[in-house]
């Protein structure tokens, strides 16, 4: 608990107009975008440079106050939430696109830069960051690198820690460190730079970050491929990458969104099926053709329906009926319990049929989304936090889906972070000298457990 004494004191270090207080704003800091957990903090500081953060975290470093770094909030793992109280530290007044460079093929940009506004800019310049959550309108660049974020380009691209060069990191006592640089190739020393990359805000606070960046691609096309049966909708994607095909993107949706779809596709079509792909290819414009050709011809085969989009106008559509899958799951239902779980691709039609009978069993509607290119799936049950009763089924299918995936060699988060959502299962899913080790690092960057309590493993409390 925060007094009105350290209320003050905090105005002082980096001014009035930067501290929040009133209940009001403690609510909107209280929660992420899942909105599955709240808890209020004591005040809300907002630094305008890493000046501003090193004072502050030094001051609740000195006086045991815990801080709970915070982006755009639109997190979905509980990573934002400041269950311990103390200060909620906002990084997005801290945001300027400090420079891109063309010939370097790099940028430096600081924190709170919305990842979309940073896309618009790199588009001027004929660039390319591939990391694509879909929360790019609302999420902050520190988010991005703080989650390790993805996205659908990653098949293809990879995720965000393959385009970190460097980062400044403000630690937990107040220190500002320089990580990395601004060249590809770095072998000095230890990767230090690489445990703030997915960390959560657990061991430091992102002051600026350098990335990599690639020439954007010169041409694409968009397939869309729709099947009556998921385990055939599989096959078709393990036909693709075994003739020597990477695609950018291989999304899978289900019957649940397929709404989104009318007036792009024919209506019997959709009424009988049950999946849809979305497959984009890009590179040289010849190389596309070819490729967005052959992969027609495979997916022919087993499909009820195949299209290319014929220009960039109707691609977009497809990838934005996509894109509006969380938010239209979201409005069918009071509450919804988002996963994030990987799989390997051998084990994707097996990790589906067992999903959908574990919640045949549990009674509770689910529905399928996710990177089928790269096993990555966000499987969302729909249910209501009025009904304890449904939705403490609703956590018990998540939960059984979160084990199938760890039975068939997957992991428990493809993207999302650990954060509240999944840190009962950290046990189950790393190699407890692993925990071990992580936790040692914790306790050398972050003595006194200010930063981001609460997440990633249990407490001790937690596990009594």
């Amino acid at each position: 608990m925060i007094d009105a004494r350290q209320i003050e004191q905090l105005r002082k270090i980096i001014g009035k107009e930067n501290v929040l207080t009133s209940p009001e704003d403690m609510v909107s800091y209280s929660y992420d975008a899942m909105n599955l957990w709240a808890h209020k903090p004591d005040c809300v500081v907002l630094p305008v440079d890493a000046a501003g953060i090193s004072a502050v975290l030094k001051f609740a470093n000195e006086n045991n106050i815990p801080v709970t770094p915070r982006g755009g909030g639109t997190n979905v793992s509980g990573g934002s939430i400041p269950i311990k109280g103390g200060i909620v530290l906002v990084t997005t007044r801290i945001n300027r696109i400090i420079e891109i460079n063309k010939t370097n093929l790099n940028a430096t940009v600081e924190p709170g830069v919305i990842l979309q506004d940073f896309n618009n800019a790199l588009t001027k310049e004929g660039l390319f960051f591939p990391p694509d959550p879909q929360s790019a309108a609302g999420c902050t660049m520190g988010g991005v690198v703080a989650e390790n974020s993805g996205g659908p380009s990653c098949l293809k691209y990879g995720v965000t820690k393959q385009y970190v060069l460097g980062l400044e990191v403000v630690l937990a006592d107040g220190r500002i460190v320089k990580l990395g640089g601004l060249t590809p190739k770095n072998r000095t020393g230890y990767e230090l730079m690489m445990l703030f990359t997915g960390s959560e805000g657990t061991l430091g606070i992102i002051s600026k970050i350098t990335l990599r960046l690639l020439p954007a691609p010169k041409a694409e096309k968009t397939v869309v491929a729709v099947f009556t049966d998921v385990a055939v909708a599989g096959e078709a994607v393990s036909e693709i990458i075994a003739a020597g095909i990477l695609p950018a993107k291989i999304e899978f949706v289900d019957n649940w969104t397929f709404d989104k779809f009318r007036g792009l596709l024919p209506d019997k079509t959709l009424d009988t099926c049950q999946v849809i792909l979305l497959i984009q290819v890009d590179g040289l414009k010849e190389t596309v053709e070819a490729e967005a050709q052959q992969i027609f011809s495979l997916c022919k085969k087993t499909a009820a329906e195949v299209k290319v989009a014929g220009d960039k106008v109707e691609a977009v559509r497809y990838w934005a009926a996509r894109s509006a899958h969380f938010s239209d799951i979201s409005s069918r239902a009071h509450t919804i319990v988002n996963d994030d779980v990987s799989v390997p691709r051998d084990k994707i039609v097996e990790f589906i049929k067992r999903g959908q009978e574990a919640a045949r069993r549990f009674d509770v509607p689910l529905s399928f989304a996710g990177h089928i290119g790269d096993g990555n799936f966000h499987p969302v049950v729909l249910t209501d936090s009025r009904d304890k009763e449904h939705f403490a089924r609703a956590h018990q299918c998540v939960d059984e889906i979160i084990e199938i995936a760890l039975s068939l060699g997957g992991v428990i988060s493809g993207e999302h972070g650990i954060g509240l959502e999944k840190k009962r299962f950290m046990k189950k899913a790393m190699d407890p000298v692993a925990i071990e080790i992580m936790k040692k690092i914790k306790d050398v960057l972050d003595p006194r457990h200010i930063l981001n309590p609460g997440k990633i493993w249990e407490d001790e409390a937690d596990e009594t």
